[in-house]
């Protein structure tokens, strides 16, 4: 959609009578006219429309209505809200464009998501659909006070159903849709005597991928998941009431954690995607590290005869005859993939009323686990460049490395066959023209070589991420009812967290041929047994990490007069945060008659310059992991005031102080400049609003402006295939309108709009990894054939870098610098290289420099990943009543979301085109409401549209991994319930 497109849409909708504002507080429209909605946002029930907070509540008709299942349409009827997957099993849930940008094993989420109104962990609930939930609530704008430390964006709390204490009840829902889609939800409450309630509530899902896979004419990306969730009340007495819940959550399908990837293809292999646009495309082979480290030209500088490379980085790469599918729905995969989660959750709820006051104490215990696996490329590679390489490694495991010596010397090296043969057992145990075997990740760092391979006819490239998490938490609250002009609420929390065996794997048959030939040929000169290089495969590793933190806090809430109420809050917040990790990949000896963990390689020491690995070279000594600990603590709050114009009409205007605690970066390798760890981000934010409810109910208008001044803002960027985390400053302005009208009984609308200009704040200097050059026309990007990395070379004067690389590559065997194809946005030119080499290489006083990962540019004035400029939403439902007294109920919902970018170097390869999503449902209701049918539809429009980016890294060559809408669904369902 056009920007113009965009702004005549919203000028449509805008135009729906008596709509000049509206804002942000409900959307909860089944509600009869003139109802009250109550909320929990500050931790106490109020009715919505008193709450001086910017939040939205869904009940669970509008949750229906609406067909809200998941977050990702959760997204789509609220203000400055948006929802993407990320790069590995986690989600962002951005508003007012502050979302989860960090990435990694000690990162925080910026949205705090609860669970009756405790935090969780990790939670996979953004990938589980929702059921019989009693409300959804989401407050947007920092809630630093009552919510805590990482709710610098918002809070999204979903609150479950509770049993009812007073009568038998049931329901059923069976739906049936495309995709052979079958989903079922019931529930059961049951009250045992007059004190006690239990209530068992679950949904089934099972349908056929959305997404085609050529290889083998299967369907990917199914789902196959359940939920069930079972709720006690206990009311011994008046004042008292305990809940508890269990909850259990299980999927296991082929579901794709990346989607598709995007790349304009470079044909210099230098960067293996180009700078300008987002083709349907495959990334150039040999830009990618497998590809580097197995080529004739490193063997060659490694002294390994050039006829063992597995190809050129001159001549055509493994993908150059791959088409990649145009469709975001139909891929071209041999590696089918695998997808696990599952999580408990027990929590317990005390309130206790004692006289005006209530207190509350809520403890949680969660426990998740979720693994996913997937074709890394997401395409086929030809093995045909491999054959000539592979032939002659057959030769030497049979034979022998040649000594090239006339007889009567030997023909080959005596017992050299020893340090070949076991790659040929373990990678082609067919022969040079049979199945190529890969290292499977299922088994911590065990490979091929231990003998956990997977084979197939064609070359194997394949991620992994994993984690496994058990966490808890306690909070207690006591708060106020007086009848005079000052009530309060006082409260602590104390939560833990600790990660096991928090993993990314990427494995390759390139890799693995590549740690053998450069083990065995290492191994052979020095004398020492046959051995390859450990890992592998790539392994980022964090053998443990733990969270440790609590927080006090308070508010008051003082009636300056009749009308004007003052809101104050202090909470003091304490981190500890601490992970034990590594990460390896072609790091260490192993031999091959290790078959078991490699780590327990009897090459010793593995550390130091024997064994060539430390885990973490910044600290004296050599040490198998690394251990970083760090802490933060920060005092944050809010103060507010409330004007009531009318019992119907308010205005607020408040002040809230936000934080989000820092972490720790992850071990590189190979070693970069990076900081160990990132700082804490802080947010100060500046928010008024007006509360409005006309016409006895049958309009409520709401409206909010805010203003952020942001610090330390945690992005996330690839060095080394490692997600390492950096702080920017921004400014954050935007408004808010939100609506509901009742014209009349029968007739129901919701409005929404917001606008939002999120922008990087001062001067951030960073290296755009698309762009390492940094638009300098007299740099020469370089690929780094040691490790896959790139890094830039920049002269005093147009033509110096060039001639020197050209120089120093000549040495090595390596051609100089090449220009880039004209349309790919890039203006330096790029060649093959070794970084250390050109480092180690520049004449002092030389005005040349190399710069690793490439020349930095300053993001001032850019936009924020993730941050619509402007979203507009409307839903119109209608009740007809018949004769008979059933009522047929349509509602249509249409959804529209400006431009964005998936990226903070923004530009045109990495913006977001404006999107539009359409859903309508149409249901029939008996009478008594006993049973219902009920037909719909989703993304009328069957729209692809975009909804996220996440580049990856130089080693992997650049390709971007794209996010997008569903497809469309329809179907049917039927339901009951007495």
């Amino acid at each position: 959609m056009t920007l113009r497109a965009m702004v005549l849409a919203t000028s449509a909708i805008l135009a729906w009578p008596q709509m000049a504002l509206a804002q942000d507080s409900t959307t909860d429209e089944a509600e009869p006219q003139g109802s009250v909605i109550i909320v929990t946002a500050q931790r106490q029930s109020q009715s919505l429309q008193e709450v001086p907070i910017a939040v939205s509540a869904f009940d669970a008709t509008a949750l229906e209505s609406q067909q809200i299942e998941n977050a990702a349409d959760l997204q789509l009827t609220l203000p400055n809200v948006s929802f993407s997957k990320g790069n590995f099993t986690g989600s962002s849930f951005t508003i007012r464009g502050i979302g989860d940008l960090c990435v990694g094993v000690t990162c925080d989420a910026a949205t705090a998501i609860h669970i009756n109104g405790s935090p969780l962990f990790g939670t996979r609930l953004f990938e589980t659909e929702y059921f019989d939930l009693e409300r959804i609530e989401v407050l947007r704008g920092p809630q630093g006070t009552l919510f805590g430390r990482n709710a610098t964006s918002g809070v999204v709390n979903l609150v479950t159903a509770k049993p009812d204490l007073g009568s038998f009840g049931a329901a059923g829902e069976f739906e049936y849709g495309n995709y052979n889609s079958i989903k079922a939800e019931g529930m059961v409450n049951v009250p045992i005597g007059d004190s006690i309630g239990i209530r068992v509530a679950g949904f089934f899902l099972n349908r056929d991928g959305y997404t085609t896979n050529l290889f083998d004419n299967s369907d990917v990306d199914d789902r196959d998941m359940y939920a069930v969730r079972g709720s006690l009340r206990f009311e011994p007495g008046a004042d008292t009431t305990l809940d508890f819940m269990a909850y259990y959550f299980r999927e296991d399908d082929t579901r794709l954690r990346n989607q598709k990837q995007a790349c304009q293809r470079d044909p210099l292999g230098v960067l293996g995607c180009l700078n300008n646009r987002r083709d349907f495309d495959i990334t150039n082979a040999n830009s990618t590290v497998g590809a580097t480290l197995s080529s004739q030209e490193f063997f060659a500088i490694q002294g390994i005869p050039s006829v063992l490379g597995l190809g050129s980085l001159y001549g055509p790469d493994a993908f150059a005859g791959f088409d990649k599918p145009d469709d975001v729905r139909t891929v071209n995969t041999a590696y089918t993939p695998f997808y696990f989660a599952d999580e408990v959750q027990l929590q317990a709820r005390l309130e206790q009323r004692i006289g005006a006051m209530t207190l509350t104490a809520t403890g949680l215990y969660q426990d998740t686990e979720v693994d996913s696996r997937q074709d890394y490329f997401l395409g086929i590679q030809d093995r045909t460049g491999f054959a000539t390489a592979l032939n002659v490694l057959s030769g030497f495991a049979a034979n022998g490395l040649p000594t090239g010596l006339p007889a009567p010397a030997p023909a080959f090296v005596p017992g050299s066959s020893a340090y070949f043969t076991p790659i040929v057992e373990a990678l082609i145990p067919n022969g040079p023209g049979g199945l190529l075997c890969t290292s499977d990740n299922d088994d911590g760092n065990r490979g091929a070589f231990e003998g956990n391979v997977l084979c197939g006819e064609t070359p194997l490239s394949f991620d992994r991420s994993s984690e496994q998490r058990e966490s808890w938490s306690g909070e207690i609250l006591l708060s106020s009812d007086f009848d005079g002009a000052f009530n309060f609420l006082l409260g602590g929390i104390y939560a833990k967290s600790k990660t096991t065996d928090n993993s990314y794997y990427v494995n390759s048959f390139a890799l693995d041929y590549a740690s053998a030939i450069l083990g065995s040929f290492g191994t052979l000169a020095g004398g020492a047994p046959p051995s390859y290089f450990a890992t592998s495969m790539y392994r980022n590793n964090s053998l443990e990490a733990n969270l440790e933190s609590f927080g006090v806090f308070g508010e008051i809430y003082v009636d300056l007069t009749e009308r004007l109420t003052f809101t104050g809050g202090l909470r003091y917040n304490d981190d500890k945060k601490d992970v034990t990790a590594r990460t390896t990949l072609i790091s260490f000896l192993n031999p091959y008659a290790n078959d078991g963990e490699p780590f327990d390689s009897p090459i010793t020491p593995l550390t130091g310059p024997s064994g060539l690995f430390d885990a973490d070279p910044g600290t004296p000594g050599e040490q198998l992991t690394q251990f970083r600990e760090v802490g933060f603590d920060e005092i944050t709050g809010r103060a507010v005031l409330d004007y009531e114009v009318t019992p119907d009409n308010s205005i607020y205007a408040s002040y809230a102080r936000g934080y989000k605690s820092g972490g720790i970066n992850p071990p590189l390798s190979p070693v970069f400049d990076v900081a160990e760890s990132f700082g804490s981000e802080t947010i100060d934010a500046f928010e008024i609003g007006s509360k409005n409810t006309f016409a006895n109910g049958a309009l409520q208008l709401n409206a909010t402006a805010f203003y952020y001044k942001y610090s330390g803002l945690q992005l996330s960027r690839i060095v080394a295939r490692t997600s390492v985390n950096d702080t920017i400053d921004a400014d954050i302005w935007g408004v808010e309108l939100e609506s509901v009208i009742r014209p009349d009984p029968d007739w129901l609308v919701n409005l929404t709009f917001s606008y939002l200009n999120a922008e990087v704040a001062g001067d951030q200097f960073f290296s755009n990894p698309r762009d390492p050059g940094g638009g300098d026309p007299d740099a020469v990007i370089i690929k780094d054939i040691s490790n896959g990395a790139n890094c830039a070379v920049t002269g005093p004067a147009p033509g110096v870098a060039d001639a020197f690389v050209a120089g120093v590559n000549a040495a090595l065997g390596l051609r100089g610098p090449e220009e880039f194809p004209n349309d790919g946005n890039l203006a330096s030119s790029g060649a093959f290289s070794i970084c250390d080499v050109l480092a180690g290489a520049v004449p002092a006083g030389s005005g040349l420099a190399v710069l690793s990962p490439g020349v930095e540019v300053n993001l001032k004035g850019n936009k924020l990943p993730q941050a619509p400029e402007m979203k507009v939403s409307m839903g119109v439902q209608y009740t007809a009543t018949f004769d008979n007294g059933m009522t047929l109920v349509p509602r249509v919902d249409v959804a529209l979301t400006g431009e964005q970018y998936g990226n903070i170097f923004n530009g045109r390869v990495n913006r977001i085109e404006p999107f539009v999503q359409a859903n309508a449902i149409v249901q029939l209701n008996s009478a008594d409401e006993r049973w219902f049918v009920r037909g719909f539809v989703q993304n009328i429009f069957d729209s692809s549209s975009v909804t996220g980016l996440y580049l990856t890294d130089a080693s992997s060559g650049n390709f971007t991994n794209i996010y997008t809408l569903d497809p469309r669904r329809y179907g049917v369902a039927l339901g009951f319930s007495f």
